[in-house]
């Protein structure tokens, strides 16, 4: 069986005619963009534009300079081009950097919800029929353009999880309510991702999020772009990429199991730069449990996930009480109360919707003191790992750490 080819490139920063450069690299590492995009198509462009709107300087959303990057390239082969993502306001558009580069190069910039959804039939684990935006229905050709970010919930954000924005906010507000558990809400993920398997990914990695993602981590500087056909295997490079093991990943581990695209590094071909040389030191995930993945007995990893995981607690001094948390929660845990954002524990499902729609930073996520000590634990267990394994390597570049994590199983 043919390995999944995945073109890892450099790239130092959004200066865009040194951008355009490595995303060219990459697709022509690949067998050239046409490969995946015929002449004059239909193209539906996925970027991540997570509400509520967000400067691309937070590393929060895909750069607008990254985009327009590929889009130059893209115009090139079709003139027939929609970039979107469903959106609660149309100024992130503007916010954001979208808007100035839609009018450069004469592309259409579509918040999805104006041109509806249709219901269609999934052949998921647990859904079977979905919402899906009609502007992704009608695209002979889907391209994915994610942001390399962390995610509370989740552990990592990338390929798989940006499709979630295909969907209505209120449908997406009422699975996290229905599936609280990180292991269940990815398989809600990759049923979706099943639904609108892209032909094209190519990730912003060149300034990622680390930390309590996705929108209240730390920018943190990567350097990458990361390409591929299969939006499955652009994901585990990613993640290996920052020191996570694609099998400690739910999305990943579920998508690779059914099918939907290869997560496991022994399956994929890595074309341009060597992992090893580009691995992201030290790079911080979420105060959560993910990192439990694949060490323990599936009993073992589910007690865990459901004791261990953080909670959002608000920080006073930082609300402004615009009540975007409240919005968010799909419970009625968050609401306001003598002027700040309170969140209801007796409520709350952990679902982290009130600190991924924060833009103040003033929801905080915590764990209890066992948890925390689980945490220790993990990161010593961690350099403990990179140690032996640099020494088996003996210092020659080798990449044997890249699946640190129990092999993934397709069965």
């Amino acid at each position: 069986m043919a390995k999944a080819q995945v073109a890892l490139v450099r790239a130092e920063d959004y200066e865009l005619t040194r951008l355009k450069g490595a995303v060219e690299r990459a697709l022509d590492l690949l067998g050239g963009l046409e490969r995946f995009v015929p002449k004059g198509a239909k193209v539906f462009v996925k970027v991540n534009l997570l509400p509520p709107p967000s400067p691309p300087e937070r590393g929060i959303i895909t750069h607008p300079v990254f985009a327009e990057a590929f889009l130059s390239l893209l115009k090139e082969i079709t003139p027939h081009i929609v970039v979107g993502d469903d959106l609660h306001e149309g100024r992130s558009f503007d916010i954001g950097g979208y808007r100035d580069i839609s009018r450069r190069l004469g592309v259409e910039l579509l918040n999805l919800r104006e041109q509806g959804f249709e219901e269609v039939e999934v052949e998921g684990v647990i859904l079977k029929r979905i919402y899906i935006a009609r502007a992704v229905r009608e695209a002979d050709v889907i391209v994915n353009l994610p942001k390399l970010k962390t995610h509370a919930l989740t552990l990592f954000t990338g390929a798989v999880k940006n499709f979630y924005g295909v969907i209505p906010t209120g449908l997406r507000t009422q699975l996290h309510g229905e599936h609280p558990k990180p292991e269940e809400f990815a398989q809600v993920l990759v049923d979706i991702f099943s639904a609108v398997k892209p032909a094209l990914t190519v990730m912003d990695g060149v300034v990622g999020m680390e930390g309590p993602g996705p929108a209240n981590g730390t920018p943190r500087r990567v350097g990458l772009v990361i390409a591929g056909g299969d939006a499955v295997a652009v994901d585990a490079v990613a993640q290996s990429a920052v020191g996570i093991a694609p099998s400690r990943v739910w999305t990943t581990r579920h998508a690779h199991a059914r099918g939907l695209g290869i997560g496991d590094l022994a399956g994929i071909e890595v074309l341009g730069e060597a992992l090893a040389a580009v691995r992201v030191e030290d790079f911080r995930l979420p105060p959560a449990s993910g990192d439990l993945m694949g060490r323990f007995p599936p009993g073992i990893t589910r007690w865990a996930t459901r004791h261990l995981q953080a909670r959002p607690v608000v920080v006073r001094g930082r609300c402004v009480a615009c009540g975007a948390c409240v919005r968010a929660c799909p419970t009625g845990a968050a609401r306001l109360r003598d002027g700040k954002a309170w969140i209801d524990p007796r409520k709350c499902i952990r679902c982290m919707c009130c600190h991924e729609a924060c833009r103040y930073g003033a929801i905080d996520l915590r764990l209890d003191p066992l948890g925390r000590l689980f945490r220790v634990a993990e990161a010593w267990a961690f350099r403990d790992r990179t140690h032996r394994t640099r020494q088996r390597a003996g210092g020659k570049g080798q990449d044997t750490s890249s699946n640190p994590g129990r092999p993934l199983d397709k069965r």
